[in-house]
């Protein structure tokens, strides 16, 4: 059985299909399916029957399965490189530089499930002291993920690997810029687990991703804009299907005064330009203290003259791979512009019509929508502040909390503890993502739940709690044949235990 849907019919008519066309030339990479309610629903049906055979597996046979899975992704590493370089644009290193890390997340997530979801033994307490008590964490069954077209590899690895790994089985909905990425990797772990749809995808637009949210998966994690989080959200409401919601950011990059200049304007102009700026945890905002502000912006523009956007080998930066999003960039850079913002590089002109050349805007108003909402392209927003309490107000005067960065020899750390975002590296860009052990998500409207290390495994799970009698109570408090000595006695021992004032130590 392959581990893709294929669309069934019940006429003559041909199947829907859609078209994953490459955003740097309009070339054609490929026609897919548009699977319907009811494939969608076929899916998960299929998926709930396998998930019997896929869950009673042990944790090291899964394992197994998934570091298999792991090494033929590895061996075939240009192949699918390839494809994402034609679906989404993005140079064909940036392409393989995500599915390393994805390969890293699926070994952590093979090797760490059964001591991260397996039984643990708990204190049971001076009450229950007869009693041995332990936790496991038991897979949910059908696990649905909706992966974003920036990074079609990497992001919905996080949930797929980890949802695979904690038992369950996957239906996954690709972006429909990038369906052929999510087709390949169903397809290869079909190869890996014998053609049993252990992990299918179904293809398509927004009412496919819809079906899926409705389809009573037990779970589904979905990456993308915070408004279709929230359509996702109300779908999944109609069966209370819990959700994983990993929206967007307007993330932060602050300079201190005793940064490494030349290391940090690196870092910043990596993380606000690499993939075009299409990336959730890229920066767009970067606060610099005055101190160093002239030295930085300097440093940051002599690293940024040879650096452009195109389909050469000499480019370093791909296409906007939605083309909607180029109005978003456009109307955000004039904003800012109209409002008094400084060009020091590109600019309104810098937007054509697949490419967006590097943009970096100074003294940026903190009001303008180049401040304010997601821009998602390569462009940096690069203001100066008094001191790093400015630095952090600012940074935190959002909705938005996913991630950021803080570049200072001296209180890197202090300053992370006080960004209001789920994850902060200091002297290093995006550091987090690349560490498998380390939850990632975000709070306010960059959305909730974790996926990577040991919480996003038990993501995938629910807490099944057991206790076991090893001896006879001293008191039996559970019976309806419980006397009033009894009751006197376990108010006593409460009041020992609990009546007098305690120190926290």
């Amino acid at each position: 059985m392959t581990a893709t849907l294929e669309p069934t019919t019940t006429s003559d008519a041909p199947a829907a299909t859609f078209d994953s066309l490459n955003p740097a030339n309009g070339d054609l990479v490929g026609t897919h399916p548009i699977a319907t309610k009811a494939e969608v629903d076929a899916a998960v049906a299929v998926a709930r029957e396998t998930a019997d055979w896929w869950g009673n597996l042990s944790f090291d046979e899964r394992g197994e399965f998934l570091l298999t899975w792991r090494s033929v992704i590895t061996r075939r590493i240009a192949q699918l490189a390839d494809l994402s370089n034609r679906e989404t644009g993005k140079p064909h290193s940036d392409a393989q530089l995500e599915i390393v890390l994805a390969i890293d997340h699926i070994t952590w997530a093979a090797k760490h499930a059964k001591k991260v979801l397996g039984p643990h033994r708990v204190a049971p307490g001076l009450l229950m002291a007869n009693q041995a008590a332990t936790v496991e964490y038991r897979q949910l069954g059908v696990v649905g993920v909706i992966g974003p077209w920036n990074y079609p590899v990497f992001t919905p690895m996080g949930s797929i690997a980890y949802a695979l790994a904690a038992g369950n089985t996957v239906v996954f909905k690709p972006s429909e810029y990038t369906p052929g990425v999510g087709r390949w990797l169903a397809d290869t772990f079909s190869e890996v687990v014998h053609g049993r749809p252990v992990l299918q995808v179904v293809t398509g637009l927004g009412e496919t991703g819809n079906a899926l949210c409705t389809s009573g998966v037990d779970k589904l994690a979905f990456t993308g804009s915070g408004r279709t989080g929230k359509k996702v959200m109300a779908a999944c409401a109609e069966n209370l299907t819990p959700v994983i919601i990993e929206a967007g950011g307007k993330d932060s990059f602050i300079v201190d005064e005793d940064a490494d200049i030349p290391k940090a304007a690196e870092a910043a102009l990596w993380g606000g330009m690499s993939n075009a700026g299409q990336t959730c945890i890229g920066t767009e905002r970067v606060y610099v203290h005055e101190r160093v502000f002239d030295r930085f912006v300097a440093e940051i523009l002599d690293q940024a003259k040879d650096l452009r956007a195109g389909s050469d080998a000499g480019a370093k930066i791909g296409p906007i791979t939605m083309p909607s999003q180029l109005d978003v960039i456009r109307s955000h850079v004039e904003d800012a512009v109209a409002k008094g913002a400084h060009v020091a590089l590109g600019g309104p002109d810098a937007i054509g019509e697949r490419f967006v050349q590097p943009t970096i805007l100074t003294h940026v108003p903190e009001d303008s929508t180049a401040m304010t909402e997601e821009t998602f392209g390569p462009t940096l927003a690069i203001n100066p502040v008094k001191d790093m309490d400015e630095a952090i107000r600012r940074t935190n005067a959002t909705s938005y909390g996913l991630a950021g960065a803080v570049f200072s020899k001296k209180r890197g750390l202090e300053i992370a503890k006080q960004v209001r975002s789920g994850m902060t590296s200091v002297n290093s860009i995006i550091a987090f993502a690349g560490v498998p052990s380390l939850p990632f998500g975000g709070v306010g409207e960059s959305g909730f739940g974790r996926i990577h290390g040991p919480e996003g495994l038990k993501e995938f799970t629910y807490a099944k709690s057991i206790t076991r009698q090893r001896f006879k109570p001293p008191m039996l408090l559970t019976t309806f044949a419980r006397d009033a000595k009894t009751d006197g006695r376990a108010a006593q021992l409460i009041t020992l235990l609990h009546g007098g004032k305690k120190t926290i130590k």
